[in-house]
């Protein structure tokens, strides 16, 4: 579900940091009673714009844990950071029921945003940004629809060269 705007990296290109957002713990019924088994959702990121999202699932957390950063490093796509640290223009995203909406903020402000949408902009690089969420609070909903927000971002440089103009007409007219 990555959008044709966004840039899909491969794990060995960067160096990067892995932040568990959630784990869950799932019971399965037998004959002998509980068999219990854990998922978790991972974000990992450069810090420097690259990040990526992954879901791991096994009997024990560590295994988990460990499945969701290998599908994480599959799934990296680059993020635009301004100069300042923040994202270059107001966007919304959405996933099933949960919205997210990031606007750029000035320098200092820090990152305005809840548990899930703040683990992905934190490892995307994103130092200034206000964030909200709204419906859905589910960390896997929040996560997914902030990466479609940061993925429909576009830089100036981005707008230029779709439009086929200089960086110097964009801004001037």
């Amino acid at each position: 579900m990555i959008p044709q705007t966004a840039k899909v990296l491969r794990a060995s290109d960067v160096e990067l940091k892995d932040k568990v957002v959630a784990i869950n713990r799932v019971a399965k019924v037998v004959k002998g009673g509980r068999r219990f088994s854990f998922s978790a959702l991972v974000v990992v990121g450069d810090g420097n714009g690259t990040v990526g999202w992954g879901l791991g699932k096994a009997n024990e957390v560590t295994d988990a844990i460990t499945k969701a950063i290998d599908d994480a490093k599959k799934n990296l796509i680059k993020v635009p950071v301004t100069k300042v640290g923040t994202v270059p223009h107001e966007n919304y995203g959405k996933f099933s029921g949960g919205f997210v909406l990031l606007k750029p903020a000035s320098k200092g402000t820090g990152i305005i945003a809840g548990g899930a949408m703040r683990a992905v902009l934190e490892s995307a690089g994103i130092k200034d940004v206000l964030g909200k969420s709204k419906g859905s609070s589910n960390a896997h909903n929040v996560v997914k629809a902030t990466f479609d927000a940061l993925a429909n971002m576009r830089d100036p440089h981005t707008i230029a060269r779709e439009r086929g103009i200089s960086l110097n007409k964009l801004f001037n007219g």
